[in-house]
Formats: C-alpha cells, sequence, structure tokens
C-alpha cells in the first residue's frame, strides 16, 4: 500500500526528532503499536480523584467541606503555575529543574494575560464561596468540625506561596513591625519571615501563645517559604513589574490587572472566609474558636490586616480605606 504524502512527510519528521535524541524510531513505533488507547478516566485519575475524600466523621455535609478545600488547593495550584511562568519570563522549568525555556524576555501583553488568568481563578473561588457559606447546615458543621481539630484552613501552604510570589517580602510582614525593616536597609529574608503577618493569626486569641496549628505548620513548612522568597526576591510580580521599562510600566492594563490581584486576593478572598466564619461561629452568647485556635475576628478583616501587594498603585484614599470598599 502507498502511503500519503502527509503521512511520508509526518514518518520523516519522526525520524529526525528521535535521531536528535539518539533514539531509534522504530522502538517507539513498536510501543504505540503496542499501547492502548487513552481514556478520558485514566488521563484525569477519576477513580483515584474520587476517592480522596476522607471524612472523619458520619455528617454529610462534611464531604462538602472537604471537597470545596480541595478545589480550593487546585485552583492554587493552578495560580503557582502561573506566577511561576511570569518569575522565568515564560519559560518552562522541568520537574528536574531544567530551563526548557522558550522566551527570553516577558513581554507584557504575556504579564497582563498571566496575571488575569490567577484573577480568574481567584474570581471563580470567591463567587463559588457561598457553597461554604450557605451549602452546609450550621448545625452539622458544628459538630464535625469539632473532629478537625487542629487542622485550619490557615494551614493552606500554597497560599502562603502565592502571597511570596507576588510580592516583595516587607508587605508580607505584620504592619506593626514594618518600621523595624527600613526602606533601604540591609535585612534578609529569614529575618523578615519572623514578623511574617499570619503568624500573628495563629495566636492564641486569650495567651498570645502560638498555636499548635501554627508550630505544626512552621515546622512543615518554614524552610520551604524561606526558600521560596529568597528564588522570588528578584522574580516576584512587583519585582518583575518594576524592572519593565518606565513606559511598560504606565500600561494600564497591566495596572489594572495588578491592582484587581491585590483586591483579590487581599480583600475579597479574606473576606469570604470572615463571612463564612461570622455565619458559622459567631453567636450571641460568644464566638467560637476555630479548628486551629486561630485569631479569626482580627485575622481575616482586610481592614486591620492592611496587607497589600502594590501600595506604589494605590492613592492615599484607598490605602487608607482599605478592605472598605
Amino acid at each position: 500500500m502507498e502511503l500519503k504524502p502527509e503521512i511520508v512527510e509526518r514518518i520523516q519528521k519522526l525520524e529526525q526528532k528521535y535521531a536528535a535524541m539518539g533514539q531509534d524510531m522504530a522502538a517507539y513505533l513498536d510501543g504505540l503499536l503496542l499501547s492502548n488507547y487513552l481514556t478520558y478516566w485514566d488521563y484525569v485519575h477519576t477513580d483515584k480523584l474520587l476517592n480522596l475524600q476522607n471524612p472523619r466523621t458520619d455528617f454529610p455535609d462534611e464531604l462538602i467541606f472537604i471537597v470545596y478545600h480541595q478545589i480550593t488547593e487546585l485552583n492554587f495550584k493552578l495560580c503557582l503555575h502561573e506566577l511561576q511562568q511570569i518569575a522565568y519570563n515564560g519559560k518552562n522549568i522541568a520537574p528536574n529543574g531544567k530551563d526548557e525555556g522558550w522566551k527570553n524576555t516577558l513581554e507584557v501583553p504575556y504579564f497582563i494575560d498571566r496575571i488575569n488568568r490567577v484573577n480568574r481563578y481567584f474570581e471563580s473561588l470567591t463567587k463559588s464561596f457561598d457553597i461554604m457559606v450557605d451549602g452546609m447546615d450550621p448545625e452539622q458543621f458544628s459538630r464535625f468540625r469539632m473532629a478537625l481539630l487542629p487542622a485550619s484552613g490557615f494551614q493552606s501552604a500554597q497560599y502562603r506561596m502565592i502571597e511570596i510570589s507576588c510580592a516583595d517580602m516587607i508587605n508580607l510582614v505584620d504592619k506593626d513591625h514594618r518600621d523595624k525593616f527600613p526602606k533601604g536597609g540591609s535585612h534578609s529574608i529569614e529575618e523578615m519571615y519572623q514578623y511574617i503577618y499570619w503568624k500573628q493569626g495563629a495566636t492564641e486569641a486569650e495567651t498570645g501563645k502560638k498555636t499548635l496549628t501554627l508550630k505544626q505548620f512552621e515546622e512543615k513548612y518554614s524552610e520551604e517559604f524561606v526558600t521560596l522568597a529568597k528564588e522570588y526576591a528578584s522574580r516576584n510580580l512587583w519585582a518583575k513589574y518594576t524592572a519593565l521599562p518606565k513606559a511598560d510600566q504606565e500600561n494600564k492594563d497591566l495596572i489594572a490587572a495588578l491592582r484587581e490581584l491585590d483586591l483579590n486576593v487581599n480583600v475579597r478572598w479574606p473576606l469570604v472566609h470572615y463571612k463564612s466564619a461570622a455565619r458559622y461561629l459567631q453567636s450571641k452568647s460568644g464566638d467560637a474558636p476555630a479548628t486551629g485556635g486561630t485569631n479569626w475576628q482580627k485575622y481575616l478583616p482586610p481592614r486591620f490586616q492592611k496587607r497589600i501587594f502594590y501600595p506604589a498603585l494605590w492613592t492615599a484614599e484607598e490605602l487608607e480605606n482599605w478592605g472598605r470598599f
């Protein structure tokens, strides 16, 4: 049987591809002949995915709680994927650390597109948070949550990695301690990490001591966070933005995307958590503690934290009213 020209062309390209790698194309073709067809459920690992939920109680709504948090972590993974592309100028960093790049410079349209992708992930999560706010029975939640101690959503390492990837470390330092690190000073990442804002949120409301939740979190992730912060000191979104030519920094769409990201991560996302906590933990007889013992009343409201990735992109009035607009 005579082969069609387009088939011959493809075979020739395959020969060139495998020859360049010192491989025998015939062996790969033998493997292709023996391979089974790919199915959706194998590609997505559906069975494995649907068996990753292991409730600690028999309350039906605990499944909702688990699945939504898993969805959140998957969205965070997508955010980090986009932030890494920006950090490395659109290059793909292979699992073995080898730089397999296809771009040499960070182009503004690419920068804007990737930030907007992150914005869409956060918007999707924020808009869907009613699943948590209105989608669980309050009585069930108040019961099964006690079986989750001392675990807490506070312990989402990927969320902290997103913050580190987005902003200079000084803007993650607790607002009451930023004056310890005046601009232009030689301060190490390790020094600033000691005062990172989230530690204040995971202290016992009454004693001011570190919660077990925080102790576990620091033991598992602190070294990884510091390493990431060092890697991204010159690669976080603000560093990449300020490295652009002045004309590019004045791009209105880029500024709008960064401002939107600031709001999505530091205002809208914490606010929906606060709304959920208020629904399930507040009562006339007194607020119930979070499962991790975190001081959620002061930790979650953005107006208290004043955590802002890009202060230079906001007016004095906007900064003063942060979290109220």
